[in-house]
């Protein structure tokens, strides 16, 4: 039997490890003062706390330089954190002459600064501000919120984390698939039987790609554009195995957000694709060897045959 650590015992650093247990998003908590000074921190502590009113709340050390500001503020802004903006959560969680020197804001209600390409933004009224120990708990009524719908950075156990669908909740049920007889000519078909396979494959690999804001012909061009030099559109779209057109798009998306080179007469990734296609891989190598774990060698090296046999 574990005996419980009890209040008198309290380590701080055992304290603060058994804490991190609780995985929680990223945030950074924004507002502008009476004298037009921005404030910005970065922040785990920000919850919901009513559906009527629109309430939530994050809290704040008492001594923190920018406490002040908080509580004379007339509102603030909660910006979620989308889980490629761990270099901001970084930046905004450390002192700096100007934090907000080089990064995109828009002004918000009450002057708060709002990010773009954010998981979710809050923009809040101040409603209260209660007692909690050595913080202060910072009520704000919502009065404008955005829903981006991008995958959030995540904290747990001291270090950055992302968000990956359980192996155990499985694929959404699909008519096409469901609908599919298991026994007959239709069940027991090889090529049906590959696309089933195939599609809960997917299923369960696309919300692990999407936790790194690429979807699926995304992140199979960076793939495919690290492990094959000399490619254009046209032959990545044969290596994707996919429509051209999607294809082009998605060039287009990877070319604005800087990961791609698409100047030349072959597609290169930019330092940032490279780091993004690395990031792919190690989740599609996961992935294959969960995947696959439960084979044996000779079973994996029959159907591996068997696949280069058909192609």
């Amino acid at each position: 039997m574990i005996n419980p650590v009890r209040n008198s015992d309290f380590d701080p650093k055992a304290f603060r490890r058994a804490l991190g247990n609780f995985a929680t998003g990223v945030t950074i908590i924004t507002a502008e003062g009476v004298g037009g000074e921005k404030v910005g921190v970065t922040a785990s502590s920000f919850n919901s706390l009513s559906m009527d009113p629109p309430l939530i709340l994050w809290s704040c050390i008492k001594d923190a330089r920018s406490c002040e500001i908080f509580e004379s503020a007339s509102h603030f802004a909660v910006n979620i954190l989308a889980s490629d903006q761990m270099d901001m959560s970084n930046h905004f969680a450390q002192q700096q002459e100007d934090k907000f020197a080089g990064f995109a804001w828009d002004k918000g209600l009450g002057g708060a600064p709002i990010f773009p390409n954010c998981a979710g933004r809050f923009q809040c009224e101040t409603y209260d501000k209660l007692d909690g120990g050595d913080h202060w708990i910072f009520v704000g009524k919502v009065i404008v919120f955005d829903d981006f719908g991008r995958a959030p950075l995540c904290f747990h156990q001291g270090s950055y984390s992302m968000v990956f669908s359980h192996p155990g909740v499985g694929p959404k049920p699909n008519a096409d698939v469901e609908d599919m007889p298991s026994d007959g000519r239709m069940g027991n078909h090889k090529f049906f039987m590959m696309l089933r396979a195939i599609r809960a494959y997917q299923d369960r690999y696309q919300p692990k790609i999407t936790a790194l804001d690429v979807n699926l012909i995304e992140s199979r061009s960076l793939l495919v554009i690290s492990d094959i030099a000399g490619l254009n559109a046209e032959k990545l779209a044969v290596h994707v195995n996919a429509p051209l057109e999607e294809v082009e798009e998605a060039l287009m998306n990877l070319t604005y957000r800087g990961m791609v080179d698409n100047r030349g007469k072959e597609l290169l990734l930019t330092n940032v694709g490279q780091a993004k296609a690395n990031e792919c891989w190690e989740i599609a190598s996961a992935h294959a060897e969960a995947a696959f774990g439960e084979f044996s060698d000779e079973q994996i090296e029959s159907f591996t045959s068997v696949l280069k046999g058909l192609l």
